[in-house]
């Protein structure tokens, strides 16, 4: 009941890009449920296997965890929260405490695309997911606004 099912979590990342009308190669960055446990290597392989992108050309990405804590229901909306913010004033926080990444996450994706330092840059299209027990799952497309 509590694992996470990788097919159900790709399905909803897959099913996200389709409804936003967004492609895999537009993400800028990623705001992960990643909860600094064993699983966050499954979420980052789901992420790239749902994406089609590995290595340096996976998008960032970043969880706000390391510096909150799990906020259980109230995740998802401080952690949205934090993402358009990351839109609105082109940045990237950090994941703190992430100095040995794990080594599976290593052969996933680029170790720079785990930044460990606030970052400036252009931030146009952002996933944020909430992965919950009982595959209560969730993947929100935020995009800039250009009038």
């Amino acid at each position: 009941m509590t694992a996470a099912n990788s097919e159900a979590i790709e399905r909803c990342i897959k099913q996200a890009l389709k409804n936003s009308n967004v492609s895999a190669e537009d993400i800028d960055v990623i705001n992960g449920h990643l909860t600094a446990t064993s699983r966050d290597s499954a979420e980052i392989r789901n992420w790239s296997r749902a994406l089609g992108l590995k290595g340096r050309d996976f998008p960032y990405i970043n969880s706000l965890k390391g510096m909150t804590g799990h906020c259980l229901s109230a995740s998802g909306s401080i952690e949205s929260v934090a993402s358009v913010l990351q839109i609105k004033k082109n940045f990237l926080f950090p994941n703190i405490n992430c100095e040995d990444l794990h080594p599976e996450i290593k052969q996933l994706i680029s170790e720079d695309k785990v930044p460990e330092k606030m970052m400036e840059t252009d931030v146009n299209v952002l996933a944020k997911a909430s992965f919950g027990f009982g595959d209560v799952n969730a993947v929100a497309i935020f995009k800039r606004y250009i009038p």
